[in-house]
């Protein structure tokens, strides 16, 4: 069994090496799991809305509305919308799988965010286009959800 002064040698040589370091993505994570989510499909800025509020302090629940520019008929509908968040340890936030049926694209729902960042929502259009959104919501008064 080990002492509490080695189980705190193993700790800081551990933090030190990086291997108990809390991760985070970036930028070009969440940028790849979009690409990987829509199939590469070229991604067009416009239509779709991210409202979020520009400042919180409460990360564990961050209010969040998705809404996109579509009629919602047999012919031209969102078939999903994808949320990525660029520096969460995940940036996977959900995707959500919609038809005609819903009879409008608009989600609302509540997020977990670590730090001050920028969410992105990617709409899959019945027509293979893919429409883009982004917005920056800060964190304040400490640590963020995710860590």
């Amino acid at each position: 069994m080990l002492s509490r002064r080695e189980l705190l040698l193993w700790f800081v040589a551990l933090t030190a090496s990086g291997l108990l370091r809390d991760s985070e993505a970036a930028p070009r994570d969440a940028k790849k799991l979009l690409e990987k989510l829509t199939g590469g499909t070229e991604q067009r800025k416009g239509g779709v809305t991210i409202t979020l509020p520009a400042v919180t302090d409460q990360a564990r629940h961050v209010p969040m509305r998705v809404s996109v520019d579509s009629p919602m008929t047999e012919d031209d509908y969102v078939k999903a919308i994808h949320v990525v968040a660029e520096r969460n340890p995940t940036p996977a936030i959900a995707s959500f799988h919609l038809s005609p049926a819903n009879g409008k694209a608009e989600i609302s729902t509540r997020i977990r965010l670590i730090k001050t960042q920028i969410v992105i929502a990617a709409a899959e259009m019945s027509d293979g286009s893919v429409r883009i959104g982004k917005a920056r919501c800060k964190i304040t008064g400490g640590a963020g959800a995710c860590g």
